[in-house]
């Protein structure tokens, strides 16, 4: 303790340094008695009330578990987005390189492994110093020392704690001798280093030693080299002022002075140490991003942490769920496919720009399963409004991405036509369909048979085509007055709850019962309707949307799994018939003619009133996937798509088929090289009225066999009497209509048998031959 010359220290200082030196026996006692010592003359309060500080101080600190990153990953391990509070990693000792280990312990603690909870020598002088300059505390702490100032300051849930974990006093000192003394008696030299590595701020966001030698140097604590030990070793003291990215001169210095303090103890050699000294600090800095805005599917890794911050499993509030999984170290498998994903964002991206006056969306969700393995949408995540960037995912129920979804149009007709089909309704079953139809809305039944409560007309408009039509041609040219009269037929009801067992969200039934519920009035977001089609695809197994698979905690043992929540809710015949209907929409006649892929598939479109929003929801038996388009201003205003550019492209009118449909195949075609080839199955035209169903060939069988063929297929068989012709007698001749004609199930076939007289025609020379429609028949040979 040096003086000015010419300057004495006045009594009482010189009071103050006796008392310090007094406390050395005392400080002596500390290990021994368990800290009951008369510290007073130190901190200037009576010896009563420190010995009750003393005795009201807890035996021992609970070190609870260190906040670590959470992984959301694929099905294959690969890491999609990374959530935390802190950016740590936990590692055991075993896996910290040695070099690490020893580079620490020489410039932090040199006497670690030898003296107790307590550093007598360094906590001496500490406290001789700290008292001859007024009595900040400043160094002299012990590793275990220090571990316990940052587990404090780590474990503070408040400001005050927070600040009693750091404040410059001898009470906070004593504290942190009390739990230093707990943790040298409870647990080994080790296991204390190990925790102090993990929990120390290494500084510019890196949390533990693993964090920090990923941050700076891009590989893994096990692998740390004498420089790099070095360099982080030196950081603890000061992360900021030490930090090599930022300030690599101080770094540099600062490492030095950690390698010559190695060399001094012997832990290396000098000349190890001046080698090392001339070594540049050799960076190579890996950022670890910090939520979804950075992952490469920013809106999917949005949904999956919304849906697991709904999930009571996780915590009794949301506050509880979040802290889980900011800091619990969890490991988040999800469906997410990234080649599918790559494949939606491509297509999106080329589709509908970020600052168009529209957005653009697509979902895509496996049938059977539910797994949901693409969302993308065209304004990208982020704060920039000019550059079209937003937090609202528009492609999830307003649930899990506050957006309140879109109307999507025509899509939901194929909700009335299964309840048809359901009900028996023949698909044959033709209505005029006009292009202008004016029905009085209490015709409609609403639950309960009751007729609904409006005397308002429905004035309903086609803007396809008009005539008399079935459940195929309706269906395929998607014409608003046939499906306002077949819902005449199948009330209201019906499709309404089907659509809700098959995954749309519907809560207000006085505003989404309605006659135009056909034409789409209630708001969906893409996602539900690739979950809805996925019910048909999967023959009427409707699967609850699913992004997550399972949660791993900390250790790698599961914590939660989420198996697929599965129920039929559709005969599998009835969702055939209704797949069978939209395969026409992709046939060569149908909206989708250019859009075929060289898997089957299936699709309705979808427009709704001014154009505002327009739909192809297509689907194969492997994958369904929602493409929607829908106009919106920068202020985030509904606009109509008409007179629109989008995507550099000029919109005159948009349609479902030819705005959106290009959208779903663009990304469906590459897909589709992925898909396992499957096929939809054939409704059967035994449980299914009016199926267009092949007429088997059955001549030349017996009566009995053939009859029975055509009822397998569906139809009605009449008898026909018996005709000429080569077959034996008694076998089939031929049918009406014949064999390979695409007819109705539940239509009557006519058998015609044979006499055994060979079919002769007629020797008349005129044009043309004979005349099959005499009952001289050939048809169907």
């Amino acid at each position: 303790m040096s003086v000015p010359p010419g300057e004495r220290l006045p009594a009482s200082r010189i009071a103050s340094h006796l008392a310090v030196m007094a406390v050395v026996a005392a400080v002596m006692g500390v290990v021994v008695a368990g800290l009951a010592i008369p510290f007073a003359g130190v901190l200037g309060i009576g010896a009563k009330s420190l010995s009750k500080t003393v005795d009201n101080l807890p035996a021992q600190l609970e070190a609870d578990p260190l906040a670590q990153q959470t992984k959301i990953v694929d099905g294959s391990g690969n890491v999609i987005a990374t959530l935390y509070d802190q950016n740590r990693i936990n590692v055991p000792l075993s896996q910290i390189s040695r070099k690490m280990t020893k580079a620490i312990v020489a410039i932090e603690d040199y006497r670690f492994y030898q003296h107790g909870a307590l550093d007598l020598k360094g906590t001496l002088r500490a406290l001789v110093t700290n008292q001859a300059s007024n009595g900040t505390v400043q160094g002299g702490s012990s590793i275990t020392q220090q571990m316990v100032k940052m587990t404090l300051l780590n474990q503070a849930k408040t400001a005050k704690e927070r600040k009693a974990a750091t404040a410059d006093t001898y009470a906070r000192k004593l504290t942190e001798l009390r739990y230093a003394i707990a943790f040298e008696q409870h647990y080994s030299k080790d296991w204390i280093l190990e925790r102090y590595l993990n929990i120390a701020y290494f500084g510019d966001g890196a949390y533990g030693v693993q964090a920090a030698a990923r941050h700076y140097f891009g590989t893994n604590a096990k692998d740390l080299t004498l420089v790099q030990g070095a360099t982080l070793a030196g950081l603890v003291k000061n992360p900021t002022g030490y930090d090599p990215i930022t300030n690599a001169a101080h770094a540099i210095e600062r490492r030095n002075v950690v390698l010559d303090r190695m060399a001094q103890l012997h832990v290396i050699s000098q000349h190890q140490a001046d080698k090392n000294k001339k070594l540049p600090l050799g960076l190579h800095p890996v950022q670890t991003p910090n939520g979804c805005v950075n992952s490469s599917a920013p809106f999917f890794c949005d949904y999956v942490v919304n849906y697991l911050e709904h999930d009571p499993a996780l915590g009794k509030t949301a506050a509880a769920r979040k802290k889980l999984l900011y800091t619990g170290g969890l490991t988040i498998h999800t469906t997410i496919s990234l080649r599918d994903q790559r494949a939606a964002d491509t297509s999106v991206s080329k589709h509908v720009y970020p600052t168009n006056q529209a957005i653009g969306a697509l979902a895509m969700v496996q049938p059977g399963t539910g797994d949901v393995k693409a969302l993308s949408q065209s304004r990208p995540m982020g704060r920039d409004a000019k550059a079209g960037q937003t937090f609202l995912n528009y492609v999830v129920p307003q649930k899990y991405g506050d957006s309140a979804g879109f109307q999507p149009g025509s899509t939901f007709k194929a909700f009335v036509l299964a309840a048809a089909i359901r009900q028996g309704i023949p698909l044959s079953e033709t209505i005029a369909s006009p292009m202008v139809e004016n029905i009085p809305m209490n015709q409609y039944r609403v639950c309960g048979d009751r007729p609904f409560a409006s005397t308002d007309t429905w004035n309903v408009h086609s803007s396809t085509i008009s005539g008399t039509m079935d459940a195929y041609t309706g269906t395929q040219e998607s014409v608003n007055t046939f499906f306002a009269k077949l819902e005449l037929q199948t009330g209201l009801c019906a499709p309404y709850h089907l659509a809700k067992k098959m995954g749309i969200t519907l809560n207000d039934p006085p505003t989404e019962m309605v006659p135009s519920f056909t034409l789409g009035v209630a708001s969906v977001s893409p996602l539900e309707l690739a979950g809805a089609y996925a019910t048909f695809a999967a023959r009427g197994l409707h699967c609850d949307a699913r992004p997550v698979v399972s949660i791993d905690d900390s250790n790698g043992h599961q914590l939660k799994a989420y198996p697929t929540q599965c129920q039929q809710v559709l005969a599998a015949p009835v969702a055939d018939a209704v797949n069978d209907v939209l395969r026409g929409v992709m046939s060569p006649t149908g909206f989708g003619a250019n859009l075929i892929l060289n898997q089957e598939s299936a699709a309705k479109t979808g427009t709704n009133d001014n154009n505002m929003s327009v739909w192809f929801m297509g689907y194969t038996p492997n994958l369904a996937t929602a493409s929607m388009i829908a106009g919106a201003n920068s202020q985030g205003h509904w606009i109509t798509l008409n007179g629109q550019t989008i995507g550099g492209v000029f919109t005159d009118v948009a349609h479902g088929s030819t705005t959106a449909g290009p959208m779903w195949y663009d990304a469906m075609s590459q897909i589709q090289n992925w898909l396992p080839d499957a096929t939809f199955t054939p409704p059967n035209g035994q449980d299914i009225n009016g199926v267009q169903t092949t007429v088997p060939d059955v001549s030349g069988q017996p009566y009995d066999q053939a009859a029975n063929e055509l009822k397998q297929a569906g139809f009605q068989v009449t008898d026909g009497g018996y005709r000429n012709s080569g077959y034996a007698v008694d076998t089939v001749a031929y049918t009406n209509p014949g064999a390979g004609t695409q007819v109705a199930s539940g239509t009557a076939i006519t058998i015609y048998r044979s006499n055994g007289n060979p079919y002769v025609p007629p020797t008349h020379h005129h044009h043309g031959g004979g005349n099959p429609g005499h009952g001289n028949g050939h048809h169907g040979h």
